[in-house]
């Protein structure tokens, strides 16, 4: 019953997240726990018959992780020049408040009063992107990562470069849609996009990354963890009752 529950609350946050930019969905993996072994099997009984099965009452399941799922979200077309999405691997690289690195899929840009290129929370992009100049009227992003500016001072052009993880699930999900690097995550490798060496997405102005959730899915998910949370709560009240019947029997 606790499995389920857990599991129902996973389902509950995708749930809420399914109109988050970028967000990835959990999925929750159990394990079984010991077992208690009454009759092992092979176990050699009278006139050398070895037994072919034991006997193992198991004791549940237990939560082992909440992995994330990376696929890629669908795309939806906004039309803002600073609305970026990447289609394939690869996350864009932040500077958080206190100057470390964090990650985020996220790619509603903006500009602040200093030209920089940030996040929503004010988060200043890494990995080349360069500050826009006073005036820029244009500004024009390559799916290579080729960003083109145009404005008093002519044309500017910079690359900006995506990062990627060997083992992305490894990540650890700081909420706001970032996520930092960790010692099973791997060390960040730093490409242009497309690069197929690194096996980088490609960048798409003017779309922003949706949310990988599935409502439908998520929602036969929700009505399988509550069906078995019924049924396990049901057995163990039938246990009680049986126990309950034992107990008042007489001679």
């Amino acid at each position: 019953m606790q499995s389920q529950q857990v599991n129902l609350d996973i389902i509950a946050n995708n749930l809420a997240n399914v109109n988050t930019t970028g967000f990835k969905k959990f999925k929750a993996e159990f394990q079984d726990l010991l077992y208690q072994t009454d009759r092992a099997a092979g176990a050699i009984q009278g006139n050398n018959n070895q037994l072919p099965a034991g006997v193992q009452i198991g004791h549940g399941s237990r939560l082992v992780s909440t992995a994330r799922v990376f696929t890629t979200g669908d795309l939806t077309q906004t039309g803002e020049k600073l609305d970026v999405a990447i289609q394939g691997d690869g996350f864009f690289e932040v500077e958080l408040t206190d100057g470390g690195r964090a990650y985020t899929r996220d790619g509603a840009l903006k500009v602040d009063q200093d030209g920089r290129i940030v996040t929503s929370d004010g988060l200043a992009l890494q990995n080349g992107f360069q500050p826009i100049p006073p005036g820029t009227t244009s500004i024009t992003i390559s799916p290579t990562g080729e960003v083109t500016t145009n404005g008093p001072g002519g044309e500017e052009s910079f690359q900006w470069q995506l990062v990627r993880f060997n083992n992305p699930a490894g990540l650890e999900s700081l909420g706001r849609n970032l996520y930092r690097e960790t010692s099973v995550s791997g060390n960040p490798e730093i490409g242009s996009p497309g690069d197929k060496a690194l096996g980088l997405g490609t960048l798409q102005q003017g779309y922003l990354e949706l949310s990988n959730v599935k409502v439908v899915e998520e929602m036969v998910n929700m009505i399988m963890a509550q069906r078995a949370y019924e049924i396990n709560s049901k057995a163990v009240q039938a246990a009680d009752e049986m126990m309950r019947d034992s107990n008042n029997l007489k001679r």
